[in-house]
């Protein structure tokens, strides 16, 4: 029964890999119409924050002007989130820092380069090795940040137990 348990430590990584795959399901046009959205929305608080008062043009503009950028940070954020689930996992389960770090790291590009080749199924998108790249940046950018706060946790225990 415990280790049924310690294999559910898995579960919110499976859950971000179906997220994952669902926004690669869309065609290019849902894509580029959901990044576009999300770009008004960043350009409008944006507006709000500085106290503009923004034409419905300009807000189109800048959101234009933004989306590549936009879009290139969900990647990243998204393949980060999904090595934070995956180490998750392994740590639960017992493996060692080490391995966990690595296992995770090599999973997650991995699972980014067939993300990108499911997408050559899908209308009006394609894979792109550029964004490979940038998913395993967000993967490198979670494992540094991981591997940081074990040496940090360790380091802080060392402190209290002198």
């Amino acid at each position: 029964m415990k280790k049924i348990w310690k294999l559910c430590a898995f579960l919110p990584a499976l859950f971000m890999m179906g997220v994952i795959f669902s926004f690669s399901a869309q065609t290019g046009t849902q894509s580029g119409s959901l990044s576009h959205d999300i770009s008004v929305r960043v350009v409008e608080t944006k507006g709000r924050f500085f106290h503009q008062e923004l034409e419905k043009k300009e807000i189109e503009k800048q959101a234009d002007e933004i989306e590549f950028y936009i879009r290139k940070a969900a990647h990243m954020t998204e393949y980060a989130v999904l090595t934070l689930l995956v180490a998750f996992g392994f740590y639960v389960n017992g493996f060692r820092r080490k391995c966990w770090l690595m296992v995770g790291f090599i999973f997650c590009v991995l699972y980014a380069a067939t993300d990108e080749f499911h997408q050559s199924f899908v209308g009006g998108r394609g894979p792109s090795v550029r964004d490979v790249g940038i998913d395993s940046l967000g993967v490198l950018i979670a494992t540094i940040l991981l591997d940081a706060g074990q040496k940090l946790v360790k380091l802080l225990k060392g402190r209290r137990h002198t």
